[in-house]
């Protein structure tokens, strides 16, 4: 076990920003924390890493108990927070350098460390530039490369592609995938649940500061009723088609906005089948026609009865 949180309450006032949040990363894992902003995803992680006092429970990390003054913990954690935390002062190079050498004392390796994080994140026409010259997607690969740089076995990714292109962002979801299988456990931390989905091996979905799920994405999915969502565009449906297809075996929910027709099935083979006959037995013309399986947003929604980027 590399990390266990158990019963992990913290309050600020009468406010409860965990609630007795429990959950276990094994190693080897991508461990998703999935959320909306303030479910409480970044306060746990402050609380992991002894950053933050809490009111009640436990934490242990590789077997041992967490605490502020357990160095030979932290320097096995590299920690990638959202906010960009490098020093304007310092070239890339310099920076990346500067961080590993927090956690390496032999200058030859940290050097070698420091070009190889440099390739990593693909910054080598960066290197002799300062952060205020990079643009916001080079500046989290910076982030990221001094995070990471030191080599460390738990590697913490709270929120690393907000605000950035969507090139940066797959490079940044490459290189975790990559960490990963150079044998980092990660844990990572986002309300994007295309992100969570595509590199993730477990994932808990967060919310009130509380695991309210969790499992792998097929496991999610399985412990909802929704088993496809089937959207049609149709310019010529009356209320009482609507009403009709509503009673239909396996359908749990119909809504008709801006020609676009979306129907929530339960679990079944020819749900799609079905809705088609009978829009083509009624003379009903229809254009596009899209399905679609149950994503992580349909979990929480289902769970909490609210959209997970509310």
């Amino acid at each position: 076990m590399i990390v266990k949180v158990d019963g992990l309450v913290k309050r600020y006032g009468k406010l409860v920003a965990l609630d007795y949040l429990n959950f276990e990363v094994e190693e080897g894992e991508i461990f998703g924390l999935l959320g909306p902003n303030g479910s409480g995803k970044t306060t746990a992680i402050n609380c992991i890493l002894a950053l933050l006092k809490y009111d009640k429970g436990s934490i242990e990390v590789f077997g041992k108990p967490m605490g502020p003054d357990e160095f030979d913990i932290k320097r096995n954690i590299g920690l990638i927070m959202q906010n960009v935390a490098v020093f304007d002062e310092l070239t890339v190079y310099e920076n990346i350098q500067y961080f590993c050498s927090l956690y390496i004392n032999d200058k030859k390796k940290v050097n070698e460390l420091t070009e190889e994080a440099i390739k990593f994140v693909a910054l080598e026409d960066y290197a002799k530039f300062y952060p205020k010259k990079l643009s916001g997607g080079l500046l989290r690969r910076l982030n990221i490369a001094c995070g990471v740089v030191h080599k460390p076995k738990l590697i913490i990714l709270d929120e690393p592609t907000v605000a950035v292109d969507p090139q940066s962002r797959n490079k940044i979801l490459e290189g975790i995938k990559q960490l990963n299988e150079q044998g980092a456990t990660i844990i990572y931390t986002s309300h994007y649940m295309e992100e969570i989905e595509q590199i993730c091996s477990k994932i808990a979905i967060i919310d009130k500061g509380r695991v309210v799920a969790s499992g792998t994405k097929e496991e999610l999915k399985g412990m909802i009723s929704i088993g496809e969502k089937i959207t049609i565009e149709t310019f010529q449906i009356t209320e009482d088609q609507i009403m009709m297809l509503r009673q239909m075996q396996n359908v749990l929910s119909i809504t008709y906005e801006n020609n676009q027709l979306e129907i929530k099935s339960g679990k079944g083979k020819n749900n799609l089948l079905q809705v088609l006959h009978y829009m083509e037995s009624n003379n009903i013309s229809f254009g596009k026609v899209f399905t679609q399986l149950p994503t992580l947003n349909d979990v929480f929604l289902e769970i909490t009865g609210k959209e997970l980027r509310d």
